[in-house]
C-alpha cells in the first residue's frame, strides 16, 4: 500500500538555472546531489530539508535518450503555503512570472512559472 508521495520528477533543459530558480526564487534547500561521472546528474530540492516530499532535477534530454517513451512533461503540482500575499509579493520582486491572485472554494491561489516556463500553482493552507 502506498502511503506517502516521495519525489516528484522534473524533466529540465537546464538544471544548474532551474536549480537556481528552485533555490534562490522559491526558498527550496539543495536535499542531494548526484552525479555518476557519466552524464547522469540529478538533483533533490525541497522547501526544507526535513520536507517529506521532494523534487529531483533530471536533464530532459539525456532522459529523452534514455527512455524515449518516457512522459517527460511538466507535473501539475499545487504547493501550500502560510502566507500567500507575501509568497506573491516576494515572488513580483524577484521578478518571477506570476498569475492573478484567485479566490477558489478550497482558498486563495495563485500559479507562476519557473525559468523554464513551467507553470506551478500554490494555495494558502494555514
Amino acid at each position: 500500500m502506498i502511503n506517502q508521495v516521495g519525489q516528484i520528477m522534473l524533466y529540465v533543459n537546464n538544471q544548474d538555472e532551474t536549480l537556481r530558480f528552485w533555490t534562490e526564487k522559491a526558498g527550496f534547500v539543495v536535499v542531494s546531489e548526484e552525479d555518476n561521472g557519466q552524464g547522469m546528474r540529478w538533483i533533490e530540492i525541497a522547501p526544507t530539508k526535513d520536507a517529506a516530499t521532494s523534487i529531483i532535477l533530471h536533464n530532459k534530454e539525456l532522459i529523452a535518450k534514455m527512455e524515449p517513451e518516457l512522459n517527460l512533461g511538466t507535473p501539475s503540482l499545487m504547493f501550500f503555503t502560510e502566507n500567500l500575499d507575501q509568497l506573491y509579493k516576494d515572488f513580483l520582486e524577484k521578478e518571477v512570472t506570476v498569475g492573478e491572485m484567485v479566490n477558489m472554494p478550497s482558498g486563495k491561489v495563485f500559479n507562476f512559472a519557473d525559468n523554464e516556463g513551467n507553470y506551478f500553482a500554490v494555495m494558502e493552507k494555514k
